[in-house]
C-alpha cells in the first residue's frame, strides 16, 4: 500500500486542475448533442441519406463507450496526465478534420475517432477532480464535475442551433480547437499522475479483452442505436450485431475474470455501493437523455418550433441544476444519507413527467414549460452527486478510476437504452392511437361532418374549387389526427418514465440503507490510498 496524499492539490493550482477538467468533460458532453440540431444541414452540404447522416451520432457514441471502460487500463499504462493529454490533443485535432470533412463517410471516421478521445475526457476528468480534493471535500468536488456533466447535454441543442443558423456546420467543430490547447497546455503543466506498480509489458497487455470489450459495447451501441431504423430483429444487420454482442459479452466476462492482468477489472464491482451506483447511473442516463431527446422533438415536431427555440427552453432547468450541485454537495458534506437525496432526486423527476404528461397538447403555449423544468432540474441535482458519491465512496486508489469508468459507461448506455427504447415505444403508440382515432371518424357523426365542412368552406373561401376544397378538406383532418396521436405517444412516454423512476424509490432506500454502514468505516481516509 503507498500512500498518495500528495494528489491532494491546495490553492491556484486545483482550481485551475478543476477548472481544466470541467472544460474538458463540457467539450465532451456538449459535443454529443451539439450535432443534433446541424444533421439537416450536414446533409445538405455532404450529399447524404438520412440514415447515413445518423452515422455522424452513432459513431460518436460508439467511440465513447468503447473506450470508457478501458481509461483506468490506459492510465496506469502511460500514466493519467499523459493519457489525459493525448485525449485532449485526439479530440481536437479530429474536431478540426471534422470540420473539414469533405465527405460523410469521412466525417464518420473523424467523429468515431473523436468519441475515442472524448470518452477519456469523461471519466479520467472525474477521477483528476476526486483525487484533487481531501477526502472531506469530495462530495464538493462531484458537484462541480457534475455541473459539467449535467449542463453539457442542455447546452450543445441551442448552441449548436446558435452557430448553425449564423455561421455553417463546421463551425461547431472549430469552436473545440482553442479550448481543446488551451487544456492540453495546463494539463501537461499542473496535473500529476497517482504512481502505478503495475505497469504492463506489451507482451502482457490484456489485447484480447481490449478486442472483446470493444466489439461487445460497439454492437450493442449499433444495435440501440439504429434498432428502431431497421426494424429491430426483422432485420438480419441487427440480429448479427446481437449474436455477436452475446458472444463477445460471454468471451469478455470470463477472459477479464481469469487473465492475470485484465484490461478492466471487473472484480472492482464486488464494492456493494458501485454495484448500486452502476444501476442508478443508468437509470439516471435513461432520464436525463431521454427528457433531452424527447422535449425538443416535441416542440420542433408538434409545436413547430426553430432548433434554438427548443435549445433556449432546456436551458433554465440546466441552470438550476448548476444553482442545486453545490447545495447538494454541501448537504451530503453534513452527513445527509445519500439514499434519501436520491429517493428525493427521483419522486421530485416523478413530478416532473407526471407534469408534462398533464401540459403536453397539440398547441401547448411556451409559458406552461418553464416550472415543470425548473423541477427537472432540481431532480437532476439531486440525483448526479449523490448517486456519483455513493458508487465511489468505499472505493481506493486506482478502484477510483475503474469505478468511475463503470458509473460513466452505465449513463452513456443508459442514455442511448433510453432513446433507443422510447423512439421504439413512440412508434409503436403512435400507430395504435392514430388506429384509435380513426375508428371514431365515422362520416355518418354529425361532428365529423361539422369539422369536415368548417374546413371545406375555409378552402373554397381562398379560391379553392369544389372537389378540391374537399379532398383537401379531408386532408387537414388527417393531419389533425396524425398530430393529436403524436401527442398521446409523447404524453405515454412522459408518463412510463415518471412511474419508471417512482418504482425506483423503494429499491434505493432498502439497498442503499444496507450499504451505509460499509461508508462509516470504508469512505472518508482510505479514498486517499493506493492499493499495489
Amino acid at each position: 500500500m503507498v500512500q498518495q496524499a500528495s494528489l491532494v492539490e491546495y490553492g491556484s493550482r486545483r482550481v485551475i486542475i478543476t477548472l481544466t477538467c470541467i472544460v474538458c468533460a463540457l467539450l465532451e458532453i456538449v459535443d454529443t448533442t451539439i450535432v443534433n440540431v446541424a444533421i439537416t444541414d450536414m446533409q445538405g452540404t455532404l450529399g447524404a441519406t438520412t440514415s447515413e447522416v445518423g452515422w455522424v451520432i452513432t459513431s460518436y457514441a460508439i467511440g465513447n463507450v468503447i473506450v470508457i471502460p478501458l481509461t483506468g487500463f490506459f492510465s496506469a499504462q502511460f500514466g493519467r496526465r499523459n493519457y489525459f493529454a493525448v485525449s485532449i490533443i485526439l479530440f481536437t485535432v479530429c474536431s478540426f478534420l471534422c470540420g473539414n470533412a469533405s465527405g460523410i463517410w469521412e466525417l464518420v471516421a473523424f467523429r468515431f475517432l473523436q468519441g475515442v478521445g472524448g470518452g477519456a475526457l469523461l471519466v479520467t476528468s472525474q477521477t483528476i477532480i476526486t483525487e484533487s480534493y481531501p477526502p472531506e471535500k469530495r462530495s464538493m468536488a462531484q458537484a462541480i464535475y457534475g455541473m459539467g456533466v449535467i449542463i453539457g447535454p442542455t447546452l450543445g441543442p441551442p448552441l449548436g442551433g446558435y452557430i448553425t443558423e449564423h455561421w455553417s456546420w463546421p463551425s461547431i467543430f472549430y469552436i473545440n480547437i482553442p479550448l481543446g490547447i488551451i487544456a492540453a497546455m495546463l494539463t501537461l503543466q499542473f496535473v500529476r499522475s497517482p504512481k502505478y506498480a503495475e505497469k504492463s509489458k506489451v507482451g502482457d497487455i490484456d489485447w484480447l479483452g481490449i478486442a472483446l470489450l470493444a466489439a461487445f459495447v460497439g454492437s450493442l451501441q449499433f444495435i440501440l442505436e439504429k434498432g428502431q431504423e431497421e426494424d429491430w430483429f426483422n432485420s438480419p444487420l441487427i440480429s448479427s450485431f446481437a449474436a455477436i454482442a452475446v458472444f463477445a459479452a460471454f468471451f469478455f466476462i470470463w477472459r477479464e475474470l481469469t487473465f492475470r492482468n485484465p484490461a478492466v477489472r471487473l472484480n472492482v464491482l464486488k464494492n456493494g455501493n458501485l454495484r448500486v451506483g452502476t444501476v442508478l447511473s443508468f437509470i439516471m442516463g435513461f432520464g436525463l437523455y431521454g427528457s433531452t431527446f424527447i422535449i425538443p422533438l416535441y416542440v420542433q415536431a408538434t409545436l413547430g418550433w426553430t432548433p434554438t427555440q427548443a435549445g433556449m427552453l432546456m436551458v433554465p432547468a440546466a441552470l438550476t441544476t448548476a444553482v442545486m450541485m453545490p447545495l447538494i454537495g454541501r448537504l451530503l458534506q453534513r452527513g445527509v444519507p445519500q439514499q434519501y437525496l436520491v429517493a428525493g432526486g427521483m419522486l421530485i423527476f416523478f413530478l416532473f413527467c407526471f407534469w408534462g404528461y398533464k401540459i403536453i397538447t397539440p398547441d401547448t403555449g411556451s409559458g406552461n414549460f418553464f416550472w415543470m423544468l425548473i423541477w427537472r432540474g432540481v431532480g437532476m441535482g439531486m440525483l448526479f452527486i449523490p448517486i456519483t458519491a455513493l458508487s465511489l465512496s468505499t472505493l481506493k486508489g486506482r478502484q477510483i478510476g475503474d469505478g468511475a469508468a463503470f458509473t460513466g459507461m452505465m449513463r452513456q448506455l443508459g442514455g442511448s437504452f433510453g432513446i433507443a427504447v422510447i423512439t421504439t415505444f413512440m412508434v409503436h403508440q403512435n400507430a395504435q392511437h392514430r388506429a384509435d382515432l380513426t375508428d371514431h371518424l365515422d362520416i355518418h357523426n354529425p361532428t365529423v361532418n361539422g369539422r369536415v365542412e368548417m374546413y371545406e368552406r375555409a378552402f373554397e373561401s381562398r379560391g379553392r374549387a369544389e372537389n378540391v376544397a374537399k379532398l383537401e378538406a379531408y386532408k387537414a383532418l388527417d393531419y389533425t389526427v396524425t398530430k393529436q396521436a403524436a401527442v398521446r405517444s409523447y404524453m405515454d412516454v412522459f408518463l412510463y418514465i415518471g412511474v419508471l423512476f417512482l418504482l425506483c424509490i423503494p429499491f434505493v432506500l432498502v439497498v442503499k440503507g444496507k450499504k451505509d454502514k460499509d461508508n462509516d468505516k470504508g469512505g472518508g481516509a482510505d479514498m486517499g490510498e493506493h492499493m499495489h
